[in-house]
C-alpha cells in the first residue's frame, strides 16, 4: 500500500491494536491492527496497546517491517492504572500523543433473561469504560498543547438493530456515541476533535469467533453478512482504518462530534 505524510511527525496511540501474523495482504487483519498500520503508513509513530502483548508486538513488527516506528505495550482497558501506565510509557517512548484511537470492543450475546448482571456490566466495561479511561489519561496533555484528535470505534449496532441478540453491546456502543458527542462539544474550542466510526458488517477474525454461534457454520455466517450489505459484500478492516485516518488527519479539521457509518449504506437502508 502507498505511504503518505498525512500524520507525519505525529504520535498515535491505538488501544486494541494487536493482531495476528501479518503477511502484507488483506486477510486475517484485525480492525485495530489495520488502524495502527494505516496511521504508521501516513507517518505517525504508533504505540500499539493490547491486553495481549504478543499480539501488540506482532502489529509493531509489521509496522517496523515497512519502515515505520512503533512500540508495543500491554494494558487491560478496564483497569485505570494500567491505562494510565500505558499512556505514560507511550509518551516516554514516542512523545506527546496527537491521535488517540479507541478500538477495544466485544460483542456480548444474550438479553436480560440470558445474561447475568456481571456479564451486562462486563459489556459496558469493555466497550465504554475503556474509552472513558483512555480519554481520561490522554486528554490532559492534548488540552495543554491545544490540539489532538480522538477516534472512537463504535458500531452500526449503536445506531440501529442489525439482527443479532446483543442488547448489551448495542446499548454500550450507543453510549460510546454519546460520550463522543459530549467530549467533542466540551472541547471543541480547545483544539481537540472527537469523532467516532460506526462499522457495519466488517469481515474480521473476531466476527468469526464471537458470532459463530449465530449460524450453522462460519461460511453460512459470512454469506449471510455479505448478503445483508447493500454492496453485496462486507467491508474490510482497511475500510474502517481509512475512515479513521480521515477523522484523525488535518483533512478533517472542521469535522467534530461525528459518528461516521462505515457500512456500505446499510444505516440508510430500510432492509436488514
Amino acid at each position: 500500500m502507498p505511504h503518505g505524510e498525512r500524520l507525519a511527525g505525529q504520535v498515535a496511540v491505538v488501544f486494541g491494536g494487536g493482531g495476528g501474523e501479518y503477511d502484507g495482504g488483506h486477510g486475517g487483519v484485525t480492525n485495530g491492527q489495520a488502524a495502527a498500520l494505516t496511521y504508521a503508513r501516513e507517518g505517525a509513530a504508533v504505540a500499539v496497546i493490547d491486553l495481549d502483548l504478543a499480539a501488540a508486538r506482532r502489529t509493531v513488527s509489521a509496522i517496523e517491517s515497512e519502515g515505520g516506528t512503533g512500540v508495543a505495550l500491554p494494558a487491560d482497558v478496564t483497569d485505570g492504572e494500567q491505562v494510565a501506565e500505558a499512556v505514560r510509557a507511550a509518551t516516554d517512548a514516542l512523545g506527546p500523543v496527537d491521535v488517540l484511537h479507541n478500538n477495544v470492543g466485544v460483542t456480548v450475546l444474550g438479553g436480560p433473561m440470558e445474561l447475568s448482571y456481571e456479564q451486562w456490566r462486563r459489556a459496558f466495561a469493555l466497550n465504554v469504560d475503556g474509552v472513558f479511561l483512555a480519554c481520561r489519561h490522554v486528554l490532559p496533555a492534548m488540552l495543554d498543547r491545544g490540539r489532538g484528535a480522538i477516534v472512537n470505534v463504535s458500531s452500526l449496532a449503536g445506531l440501529r438493530h442489525v439482527g443479532y441478540p446483543y442488547p448489551a453491546y448495542m446499548a454500550a456502543k450507543a453510549a460510546v456515541n454519546q460520550l463522543t458527542v459530549s467530549l467533542a462539544l466540551t472541547h471543541a474550542a480547545d483544539g481537540v476533535r472527537v469523532n467516532a466510526v460506526a462499522p457495519g458488517f466488517i469481515d474480521t477474525p473476531l466476527v468469526r469467533q464471537q458470532l459463530a454461534s449465530q449460524a450453522d457454520s462460519v461460511d453460512t455466517l459470512l454469506a449471510a453478512r455479505h448478503a445483508l450489505s447493500p454492496t453485496g459484500r462486507m467491508g474490510t478492516p482497511w475500510d474502517v482504518a481509512n475512515a479513521s485516518l480521515f477523522l484523525a488527519s488535518a483533512e478533517a479539521a472542521y469535522v467534530n462530534a461525528v459518528c461516521l457509518p462505515v457500512d456500505g449504506g446499510l444505516s440508510m437502508s430500510c432492509a436488514g
